[in-house]
């Protein structure tokens, strides 16, 4: 049974010192503080906390970062759809596999991967034709990452006083024609060890709305769904203009916004939907890293959470990925609309990055140092330029990716003294840049 020592480590009732952790086929047994290590004990110094979720990632996105900061929406779409063109099942298993990599460097064990790019660039399916998805399953277990792949139904451009606008030739990829051709393929996939298989729906202009019942109807045993809600101050307003209702009301008209459902962004909401998503049981994502670099705004996380909201982080468009700018983020983002400091209690942002993604991805116990839940750890040093002089209860406030020495999954190390077994995630990122560019 492997064992770590851990100097400081986050509990359920708070920081303990000198705690042993004893873990059996993954899963946590033991946990004991005021401990001395002992003979066949992994040493972590520093932090070891509960291993970040990452609770909406798009992996492609990665070969974005630093090349779009020169131009408008429309030229960071360009360069999105240059990346998207070069995709095929050998370049996503890389640029995942990397991206994936340098997240359980971060710190992070899990992630929520939203899946749409399907079929190939003229919208064909390929022979096997949940190959794409089978890219991102490999390139997690290569890496040893957890993942809940979020198989997204994308059909139309959203929609205007004449009905549903076609997706352009860039975007043929993404969809299946209809959602029966899109649940059966998704339901060849099966879940793994490591691995869970939701579902996702773009957004509400993503498909026809009259699709939304039938897709709730046909995705009843589905244990997680996703959706990106209110990202954009338009959303609301061509919503409204076609049916009389938000993004929140039609979701809910459908018998879709219940506890399954994770909600990404919900930005753009007001004080009926924030109520009504509450209710509802309704998981909700923030991404605050990524809504910054695209200036979509700052969502009313803590209004959301008041409201019954499970809060839980996600990097989205990899802007950067680093579980403790996603958790700062949160906070200050509060700070920032309200002018008061102190929004969230160092418990809620912990649980917000670890235990919170981890019910909504459908690990239901998971992002825990507790017996009975997952192996999942992640240990920060106090001994950084940035984390030196810290008290340990508020090294996540201070800390940043870098500063991940150690990170275990399922009870396996991933990453050891900031390195994984697959070489430098330096140049797993370089590989997968140059198959892309060619």
């Amino acid at each position: 049974m492997p064992t770590w020592w851990a100097e400081n480590a986050w509990l359920p009732s708070g920081v303990a010192h000198d705690v042993r952790i004893t873990a059996k086929q993954g899963v946590i047994t033991e946990v004991a503080a005021r401990t001395r290590p002992a003979t066949g004990d992994v040493i972590l110094m520093g932090l070891t906390l509960p291993g970040a979720a990452n609770a909406h990632s798009h992996a492609y996105y990665r070969a974005l970062r630093g090349r779009t900061q020169a131009g408008n929406f429309w030229t960071w779409q360009e360069a999105r759809q240059a990346v998207m063109r070069r995709l095929n099942p050998d370049t996503y298993l890389a640029l995942a596999r990397a991206t994936f990599a340098e997240m359980a460097l971060a710190g992070y064990t899990l992630v929520g991967e939203h899946h749409y790019i399907h079929h190939d660039p003229d919208g064909r399916p390929y022979d096997d034709p949940n190959i794409m998805g089978r890219a991102l399953i490999q390139a997690a277990e290569d890496v040893g990452i957890r993942l809940t792949l979020l198989d997204s139904i994308y059909t139309i451009e959203g929609y205007d006083g004449s009905g549903p606008r076609p997706l352009p030739a860039a975007h043929a990829r993404f969809s299946d024609g209809d959602p029966v051709k899109w649940f059966e393929r998704i339901s060849a996939l099966k879940p793994r060890a490591t691995t869970r298989i939701g579902a996702a729906i773009h957004s509400v202009l993503s498909v026809p709305p009259e699709w939304l019942a039938g897709i709730a109807e046909m995705t009843t045993e589905t244990s997680v769904l996703q959706t990106h809600l209110a990202q954009h101050l338009g959303e609301a307003a061509a919503t409204l203009s076609m049916r009389g209702r938000t993004p929140a009301q039609l979701l809910d008209d459908a018998g879709l916004l219940d506890e399954r459902m994770l909600l990404v962004h919900a930005i753009h909401l007001d004080d009926a939907d924030i109520a009504l998503i509450g209710r509802s049981g309704a998981s909700v994502c923030l991404c605050p890293t990524s809504e910054r670099d695209l200036g979509d705004g700052i969502a009313r996380a803590r209004d959301l959470a008041d409201a019954g909201a499970s809060l839980c982080l996600g990097t989205d468009q990899h802007a950067i990925i680093d579980p403790f700018a996603e958790l700062r983020g949160l906070e200050v983002n509060e700070r920032l609309r309200t002018n008061e400091r102190l929004q969230f209690s160092l418990d809620e942002l912990v649980a917000a990055s670890s235990a919170h993604g981890y019910t909504a991805l459908g690990w239901a116990g998971g992002g825990r140092i507790a017996v009975g839940a997952p192996a999942d750890l992640a240990t920060i040093t106090l001994e950084s330029v940035r984390t030196m002089g810290s008290k340990p209860a508020h090294a996540p406030m201070i800390a940043m990716g870098y500063d991940v020495t150690h990170t275990v999954v399922a009870g396996r190390p991933v990453i050891v003294e900031g390195r994984h077994p697959l070489g430098r995630v330096e140049d797993l990122l370089a590989e997968a840049f140059a198959m892309l560019r060619g």
